[in-house]
């Protein structure tokens, strides 16, 4: 499944939108979601932006064998997207050393 998380953009053919971090976490721990593109900024900050997906799955992966999904990050805010951007690639160091691991 791939997963696109924004409030106002349209998902791609072939992505299932969801338009709250929850959602896309639900679905990430169903271990079926093989890629996700993130926005950041959704609307109401009190429910949470992508960065929160970013945060739910660097904890994950550090603290159970959850193996993340390709990440991408489509938001227009740019000091967010640095700060995304930065995180995915901690992601993605933090996985390779837990793959190393077994």
């Amino acid at each position: 499944m791939r997963v696109y998380l924004d409030d106002e953009r349209q998902a791609p053919p072939g992505w299932r939108q969801v338009r709250w971090p929850q959602e896309a976490i639900s679905l990430l721990k169903t271990d079926t979601v093989r890629e996700i593109s993130l926005d950041h900024d959704l609307g109401d900050d009190a429910r949470g932006t992508g960065y929160d997906v970013l945060l739910w799955i660097e904890e994950t992966v550090a603290t159970s064998d959850f193996d993340p999904p390709v990440i991408q990050v489509h938001t227009a805010n740019p000091p967010a997207r640095n700060r995304m951007t930065a995180a995915v690639a901690a992601i993605n160091r933090l996985a390779e050393r837990c793959r190393g691991a077994d």
